[in-house]
């Protein structure tokens, strides 16, 4: 192993993971945007059906449940009713996310009809237009939620990317590495979950599994029988994990302990060199050099701010690295980190954290904080593949974001 490794005795002076969102004003919150929706909606629909009570019902059970994946994590979460009422807590988030902003949007289109009536004198059916679109928006939702919990639980599908690097040596054309972000272990995704994926990667035969991150949301005691699985993931290099922002949450150095138990390489602005073909009789060093791979990983781009030790450093990250080895590779969670890993030299950069938004409308905010969404994209010399994860972060709902496991080949670039 290449570069700087964090001490252990430095690792254990970190903070206790974040205490849980504070009860009361969460439900407070969450009581007044329900009752806005309730109020906007429920005395329209009353005018064509007398189910109406259906949708208050549906509004008062999310919004005594929403709260509940919140309460403290000394909860007794080993009995039954505690993770059923977690479920169910999180199953009303994902549907009233799309209620709200469906309510938002129907206002809004109320509010410039009206608008156009007075300007333009339109002629507008008021009688019909407000019962049947609030009766839209319970049903838009509903769908919505249905179609994006499908996307969520099934197993995702493989992504095929190749990935054009100028000056790629012949020996490491086609080297496949397979990239898993953001799964979130926690309180909807256990283990029989994650098994799907491994199989899934298996299948593939990959050169090397890369782990961007945001692997768990819960502490190893509570979380350790369901990452189990990870030790099954097999590739002839092995697998490579980088610390998220989550990680840090729930306890970052006991994870990275668990990690490493379970045989996975935890790269905390290291690296490691991967000698990607046998050179037995190789007759100089550039014959040697040129079938190496440099596989580096950073700690996530906030983790200083958990542990002044854990700085994110791309720079770092290369100390000690051979210098005629010019194909490198980093692990970063988040794609912020892309322009001081350009500046070191990589030639790609592989993140998750965004999640592709996940479902609408959070894809059209993803851009205020990161400088990539989803997809392949270039930086200056380096490329930069940012996947939209795994598994699924709060409520089981995938919806224009698809879930992926991305099968990344190192091909040279034409031209």
């Amino acid at each position: 192993m290449h570069g700087m490794r964090l001490a252990d005795d430095v690792s254990r002076a970190v903070p206790e993971p974040i205490a849980p969102m504070p009860i009361r004003p969460l439900s407070v919150l969450t009581a007044l945007l329900h009752a806005y929706i309730a109020l906007r909606l429920l005395p329209a629909a009353a005018v064509l059906t007398p189910a109406w009570p259906i949708g208050l019902l549906a509004l008062v059970v999310s919004a005594l449940t929403i709260p509940l994946p919140f309460l403290s994590r000394h909860a007794p979460r080993k009995k039954p009713l505690h993770g059923a009422l977690q479920w169910t807590g999180l199953l009303s988030m994902g549907w009233f996310s799309s209620m709200f902003v469906l309510t938002l949007v129907r206002d809004a289109g109320l509010l410039l009809t009206w608008i156009a009536q007075r300007v333009a004198g339109l002629a507008v059916p008021w009688d019909t237009l407000r019962p049947w679109s609030a009766l839209a928006v319970f049903a838009l939702a509903t769908l919505v939620s249905l179609i994006g919990f499908v996307n969520a639980r099934r197993t995702a599908d493989v992504k095929h990317v190749d990935v054009p690097i100028r000056g790629l040596p012949a020996a490491l054309k086609g080297f496949t590495i397979v990239q898993l972000s953001d799964i979130h272990v926690g309180p909807t995704i256990r283990n029989s979950y994650i098994q799907r994926i491994v199989d899934a990667v298996n299948r593939l035969g990959a050169d090397a599994i890369a782990i961007t991150g945001d692997l768990v949301d819960g502490s190893v005691p509570e979380l350790r029988e369901h990452i189990a699985p990870l030790a099954g993931l097999r590739a002839r290099h092995g697998t490579f994990v980088v610390t998220g922002n989550h990680e840090y949450y729930a306890g970052a150095h006991a994870w990275i302990d668990e990690l490493r138990r379970l045989g996975l390489q935890v790269l905390l602005n290291e690296h490691v060199v991967l000698q990607t073909r046998n050179v037995r009789g190789a007759q100089n060093d550039e014959e040697t050099f040129e079938s190496q791979l440099v596989l580096a990983g950073v700690t996530d781009y906030t983790a200083g701010h958990f542990d002044a030790s854990h700085e994110s450093d791309p720079q770092r990250a290369l100390d000690d690295a051979p210098p005629l080895v010019h194909t490198r590779v980093l692990l970063a969670h988040q794609p912020r980190s892309a322009p001081k890993a350009a500046a070191a030299g990589f030639q790609l950069q592989l993140s998750g954290h965004t999640h592709g938004g996940q479902f609408f409308p959070w894809n059209l905010f993803v851009p205020m904080q990161q400088p990539f969404t989803a997809g392949l994209h270039r930086l200056q010399d380096m490329w930069i593949y940012v996947s939209r994860g795994t598994g699924y972060w709060g409520p089981p709902k995938r919806f224009g974001a698809p879930s992926e496991i991305t099968l990344l080949t190192l091909m040279p670039a034409r031209g």
